[in-house]
């Protein structure tokens, strides 16, 4: 188990991303979903990753009704669910399909955060969370709107954030995004327990190692690595007869031929492609946590055996010298035989 900042709040090194039990992109029945989170309960995971905006509290609500009060959660603010009509069944919103009868509203205010944070407990039927993150700052998702609601927060959802953690009602916070400005900027007033990064540092991606990853080290600022795939295509592969998905959207031409060289160095070690992507983030000293987004029994257990498996030196050192990835880059360890829970 990995600590979070300088908290007492530990997580294990393979947590559980919750948004496909929201109905991300497909639906999925409550019977499906407690199937997927109870097999990645016996699979030793004890750490899930959640969101309001994740099937409109669907996902949340899930959770709380299968996981048991001793497991780390993680869940975010900055969006508040209002009550609307059913939508039609098969109806996708933000995403997500068939989600609960509620509407997302943007709201990085003291008491939008305060809200939210009451409502997450009721889904998840908890009195504590153990880390709070806001959701989706940073201009990639707010544009012309991004000072609006960075000054709200910083003026309003932190201290919100921050009262809550001198409670003793969160063990942690920090900021759930897609991107590394937004981080820096936040950094640059407040301090942070931890950060949840999606898909901006992988086997496909590594810009935040030259300057944003010290930064976090220095700052004892934990790394909790979303997306590890990047949308799929460190699962998929490169493809032949389909295109892959590459940070929400089909792969351009560059993305798959850089995949193709991966995948190639792998086949060649016998590793599976998956398997780097998910053991490759964890050798920084920043990352604490990488949490691949799981939506069946079988997805679950594949994750826990991709984690484990063996991985040579050499394949690590011919993706250097192949220009793959960069020199510095820290690299596993060749013993990954370690618990899921370790």
């Amino acid at each position: 188990m990995n600590l979070i900042g300088r908290t007492s709040v530990r997580v294990p090194a393979l947590g559980f991303g919750a948004a496909a039990i929201g109905n991300l992109y497909r639906p999925l029945g409550d019977e499906a979903a407690s199937a997927c989170v109870t097999t990645a309960l016996e699979a030793g995971i004890r750490y899930f990753d959640t969101a309001p905006r994740y099937g409109h509290g669907l996902s949340e609500r899930r959770l709380g009704a299968v996981l048991p009060h001793d497991v780390i959660v993680s869940t975010k603010v900055g969006r508040v669910l209002t009550p609307i009509a059913p939508p039609p069944s098969g109806t996708q919103r933000h995403g997500f399909v068939d989600g609960d009868p509620f509407e997302e509203h943007f709201d990085y205010s003291y008491d939008g955060v305060m809200r939210s944070f009451e409502s997450s407990l009721t889904r998840l039927k908890r009195d504590h969370i153990d880390i709070l993150l806001a959701h989706d700052l940073g201009r990639l998702t707010h544009g012309d709107d991004h000072d609006h609601h960075l000054k709200a927060f910083l003026s309003g959802g932190l201290k919100a954030m921050q009262t809550l953690k001198s409670e003793g009602r969160i063990g942690a916070i920090g900021l759930g995004v897609n991107e590394t400005a937004i981080c820096d900027q936040v950094l640059d007033h407040a301090d942070l327990d931890a950060i949840l990064l999606a898909g901006r540092y992988t086997l496909l991606e590594q810009a935040p190692l030259a300057a944003f990853l010290p930064r976090c080290e220095a700052r004892h600022v934990s790394i909790i690595l979303g997306g590890p795939f990047n949308s799929g295509i460190l699962i998929t592969g490169a493809g032949q007869d389909s295109t892959p998905f590459y940070d929400y959207a089909p792969a351009p031409p560059e993305i798959i031929a850089r995949v193709r060289c991966i995948e190639a160095i792998c086949a060649d070690h016998h590793v599976p492609l998956a398997a780097a992507a998910l053991q490759f983030p964890l050798a920084h000293p920043a990352v604490v946590s990488v949490i691949p987004g799981m939506a069946t029994p079988d997805e679950v257990r594949s994750n826990a055996v991709l984690f484990h498996h063996p991985i040579p030196p050499a394949l690590w050192d011919d993706l250097k010298t192949g220009g793959l990835i960069p020199s510095a880059a820290p690299t596993p360890a060749p013993t990954p035989e370690t618990p899921v829970s370790a």
